[in-house]
């Protein structure tokens, strides 16, 4: 291991000796001087470098092999240099600067950068490392570190159990319109579109809560803004519950905790690079059920266009448009869905069996989760099942799940990128995706 500071180590350190590695962003050469702007993975640091006088050199009979190693450094050279740390004021960069001694060229660069500041999303996506090594782009995925571990804690500190549900499966969770096939030796199978029917199993072995953080597959040809063929999807599911207010409840106070530990630890940074001033959300989020908020956008001059459809985007923003104005908050769960427009395992309500106990969470304008109360009896099941015009027999192993005795539960499913883009005011959850699949990308 290299024996080396990181640069955001430095300014506590006195002045002395110390050895720095990282890429080259800028080299100034002047006659005299010559600086260069060194990065890592924690922050950026000015190196500087006095030159020797070519007639002083020359007396000697000498060269200076690190000024010449500096004049020919491209942008993106990773080096390692040793020299002495000074604290001066008048740097502009954090105030220190390290005066070059020795300097070793670790990795050169190609002198012609393929990607520029303005380069457009596909093209930074194409070179993916370099456009991760700006450091508002790799503040994104410490942003999302903090997001999963305050999650996490949240969790396990209630005694929530993590699983890790099979990503191949003999049949569709959901739709079969939406699977990607592949060959299993002599047979088929699919990729998971979610955990949904392994979350349910937990349930019915007992385990009361648990939760997942794990690839999800959709083959979905969308190529709108949130939509991808390959997602993180987030999961949890609890036993016991009353109705799908127990999940949001539990949603809620989950995200207001992890949306705290994201702006202690981050919100400085993320309101410099950002410009986004991220707050912790206010608890309880509002609730309104699916036909009001029809009803309120139509009176704000929108029509969903099928009245027996789910809320299309541009609903989607007009209601978070209403909620942030009227009631002060940028999350409103939508509820109490058409079963005609839900999964055949989200429970139905005792007094309007049109109606199901199910929820979207919707963040700024946009959906991040479905959750709802799940069916727990197989007769029900089954029923529903037949109703969506499949064939329960394809479900007999889920099924099996409910034949001996299930608590009542629920859960939801939330999208990680769509999440981060909203949280960061991004265009695009390709911009917040580490590696971003799609139905024509699969590189790199």
């Amino acid at each position: 291991m290299i024996a080396r500071t990181l640069v955001k180590d430095l300014a506590p350190l006195p002045d002395g000796p110390v050895t720095v590695s990282g890429w080259v962003e800028t080299v100034r050469d002047q006659k005299k001087v010559q600086f260069v702007v060194l990065r890592d993975e924690s922050g950026a640091v000015q190196l500087v470098r006095p030159r020797t006088a070519a007639d002083v050199l020359a007396e000697r009979g000498e060269t200076d092999d690190v000024a010449d190693a500096i004049s020919g450094l491209a942008q993106g050279s990773f080096v390692t240099v040793t020299g002495e740390l000074k604290h001066d004021e008048r740097v502009k960069l954090g105030g220190i600067e390290v005066k070059l001694e020795t300097l070793v060229v670790d990795g050169a660069a190609d002198p012609v950068t393929p990607i520029a500041a303005d380069s457009g999303i596909d093209k930074r996506l194409d070179w993916r490392f370099l456009d991760l090594r700006v450091p508002r782009n790799a503040l994104i995925f410490r942003v999302q570190t903090t997001l999963e571990h305050a999650m996490r804690t949240w969790w396990i500190e209630r005694d929530f159990v993590e699983l890790h549900t099979p990503k191949l499966m003999a049949t569709a969770s959901e739709s079969k319109a939406e699977l990607f096939k592949l060959e299993y030796f002599d047979g088929a199978a699919y990729l998971a579109q979610s955990p949904q029917l392994f979350k349910q199993m937990a349930q019915a072995a007992g385990f009361g809560k648990m939760f997942e953080i794990a690839p999800a597959f959709r083959a979905d040809p969308s190529f709108t803004s949130r939509h991808a063929t390959e997602y993180t999807s987030v999961d949890a599911e609890i036993s016991y519950v009353d109705s799908h207010e127990d999940v949001m409840q539990m949603q809620e106070q989950l995200l207001a905790f992890a949306f705290g530990a994201v702006v202690e630890k981050h919100g400085d940074e993320i309101r410099e690079l950002f410009d986004v001033e991220l707050t912790v959300p206010e608890t309880p989020f509002p609730r309104i059920p699916l036909a009001e908020a029809k009803r309120i956008v139509a009176e704000r001059g929108y029509e969903v266009p099928r009245a027996d459809a789910d809320m299309d985007p541009e609903g989607e923003r007009r209601i978070a448009e209403y909620v942030a104005q009227e009631l002060g908050s940028d999350f409103v769960f939508l509820t109490d869905y058409d079963a005609s427009i839900r999964p055949f395992y989200h429970m139905r309500h005792d007094d309007d069996p049109q109606l199901t106990k199910s929820y979207d969470l919707i963040y700024r304008g946009t959906e991040i989760t479905t959750g709802a109360q799940r069916e727990h009896r197989v007769d029900v099941l089954e029923a529903q099942i037949r109703e969506k015009g499949m064939d329960p027999a394809e479900l007999g192993d889920y099924l099996d799940f409910f034949r001996y005795g299930a608590p009542a539960h629920g859960g939801f499913g939330m999208g990680l990128a769509r999440v981060l883009m909203l949280m960061l005011h991004q265009p695009n959850i390709r911009e917040v995706t580490y590696l971003f699949r799609g139905p024509t990308r699969l590189t790199p």
